[in-house]
């Protein structure tokens, strides 16, 4: 169970995983956190920009302080998984670049072979969270 006092120390669970697994994962439901999380790894990668969901753009493309690539995408109004084809998924889950996925449920047939699954689970009555974190 975690709150926003743990996003620091949760996001840098994540930022040490990123070493051998560079594509990640987010599931949960609307307002779980899920950008919220990815905004606080963002920062810890020491990206100066300002890290929004690309909800309608399907992917927003960051720079960390050591120049390495982030892209963060957010399949949450797609309809098939054509549309994430038709922007290149497939180029940037096998970049080697650091991946950031919100609604991967969405494309199950696009996803790698490997990655880190990050679930989050917003508690009914607080602001409480779980975050659960698999390789696959």
């Amino acid at each position: 169970m975690a709150t926003l006092d743990d996003l620091p120390e949760a996001a840098a669970l994540l930022l040490d995983a990123t070493s051998e697994e560079p594509v990640i994962l987010f599931e949960g439901p609307m307002g779980a956190g899920k950008t919220t999380l990815i905004k606080e790894l963002c920062r810890q990668f020491g990206v100066r920009e300002n890290v929004s969901s690309p909800t309608f753009a399907l992917v927003n493309e960051y720079e960390s302080e050591n120049g390495k690539l982030i892209y963060h995408f957010d399949f949450y109004r797609i309809s098939n998984e054509r549309e994430a084809l038709n922007i290149g998924a497939l180029e940037y889950f096998d970049s080697g670049n650091i991946c950031l996925i919100e609604w991967p449920s969405l494309i199950p047939g696009l996803l790698p072979e490997h990655y880190l699954l990050v679930t989050l689970q917003p508690d009914a009555n607080s602001e409480v969270r779980t975050m659960t974190i698999n390789k696959v």
